[in-house]
């Protein structure tokens, strides 16, 4: 039994589905369960939409207009004006044309999730259709009835138990009578609310599927040959890694590396399952495995650019030294406020972290870090994380920039430049 994963830039075109469902024919002897994105840009265009209405800005028709004639003039280039995907797709779009019906109500995240869940409801909903188009007899299946999650709207936590009684009570059967197309990133509450996993998600979803399922592997499929060492984008000379242990991916995932959501890998690591990172552009191709007993020999640094990045300093407001206690409050506030960690150092005097910039969670941390501390920060800033590092990597890297923070292990170099 095998687990695929498509990603949005797969499914972004009707092009892309035709190639979807070649790859998925070359399986056709497998049990296999397929878990799809959001199309091509479709969550950040619901991101907008769903700042749009809680914002009540006077374009969220035209945004949301807009999403919609995306997906449906792509339906109409894989499917006659008949096909009932027409009618799927509009009950699906009717879950945010209820919400905009009123003034919003609820709390930015929960509206979040109602609203930019919608993206992976809509293109399984296309996928399941050309695939049985095609001749591949497919399924849908509503992942919010199998993941069960807590309430923690935009980084739910999943509940395991719940989850895996669910998952192994009927999808077993239901893979014997024909594939299954489920969304990534999403998950349910108990009381039937739809609950995001965190941005990029859908990989975590394929590893939950799989180790509850006991898949032989998971197969996510990308733009890129496999896992390189650096971003393609930014970097020509990067090299690709046909294996990769276990840990070595958790610790890529951890500083940043976009390829793989950082929940990915515990699961399939706990259950012995192996993680292929493949090119849908070229399915024949090996890709990257990710496994147990790989012993890497790094002969270029793993490198991971993230911009968009803030340096706070904090410190006490009456110059006493940063103590244990101080440092136990401060991180608990970043827990509190959902600000997570990319950096941090300390001094007698201050206490430095680099973040991601996420406004929203950002302003409220800094409220309430200053209403007891001192805070002085610098945003527009990047975090340059490098594993396996030589000193005239780290170097090449920095020519040019200012050096805010650094900070060097034995495996591996962080920088925040600016």
């Amino acid at each position: 039994m095998l687990v695929f994963k498509f990603g949005g830039a797969s499914v972004k075109d009707a092009a892309g589905m035709i190639n979807l469902a070649k790859v998925v024919s070359l399986y056709q002897d497998q049990q296999l369960l397929i878990v799809v994105s959001a199309m091509g840009k479709t969550t950040n265009a619901l991101e907008k939409l769903a700042k749009a209405y809680f914002d009540q800005s006077d374009d969220i028709q035209d945004i949301y207009e807009s999403i919609k004639r995306y997906h449906y003039d792509i339906i109409a280039e894989l499917f006659d004006s008949s096909a009932s995907v027409f009618d799927d797709v509009a009950n699906t779009f009717v879950e945010i044309d209820w919400m905009l019906e009123d003034e919003p109500q609820d709390s930015y995240d929960f509206i979040y999730d109602q609203i930019v869940s919608v993206g992976e409801l809509v293109s399984t909903r296309i996928v399941a259709a050309y695939l049985n188009k095609a001749g591949l007899k497919a399924q849908w299946l509503d992942v919010r009835g199998y993941i069960h999650t807590d309430n923690k709207y935009r980084e739910a936590n999943v509940q395991w138990d719940k989850t895996r009684e669910s998952i192994t009570l009927s999808i077993p059967e239901q893979l014997t009578q024909s594939i299954i197309v489920t969304q990534g990133f999403l998950g349910g509450t108990s009381e039937n609310f739809t609950t995001t996993l965190g941005r990029e998600g859908s990989d975590y979803t394929a590893s939950i599927f799989a180790s509850c399922l006991n898949a032989d592997s998971v197969t996510t499929w990308k733009d890129v040959p496999g896992i390189l060492n650096a971003d393609p984008k930014l970097f020509d000379d990067t090299v690709k890694f046909d294996e990769l242990s276990y840990n070595e991916a958790i610790e890529m995932t951890y500083y940043g590396a976009t390829v793989i959501h950082p929940k990915t890998i515990k699961p399939l690591k706990n259950a012995g399952i192996p993680l292929l990172v493949k090119p849908f552009g070229d399915p024949t191709q090996p890709g990257t495995v990710i496994k147990e007993g790989v012993t890497n020999v790094f002969k270029k640094p793993v490198i991971i650019i993230k911009n968009n990045q803030v340096l706070l300093s904090i410190s006490t407001s009456d110059y006493s030294f940063v103590s244990e206690d101080h440092l136990s409050d401060i991180i608990g506030r970043f827990a509190k406020s959902h600000v997570k960690i990319n950096v941090m150092q300390t001094s007698a005097l201050s206490f430095s972290v680099c973040v991601d910039y996420t406004p929203e969670y950002l302003d409220k941390l800094l409220k309430n870090l200053n209403s007891s501390y001192k805070v002085k920060y610098n945003s527009d800033l990047t975090l340059i994380t490098v594993r396996h590092y030589l000193h005239d990597t780290i170097k090449n890297l920095t020519i040019g920039k200012t050096t805010l923070l650094e900070q060097i292990s034995r495996n591996t170099a962080q920088v925040v430049v600016k």
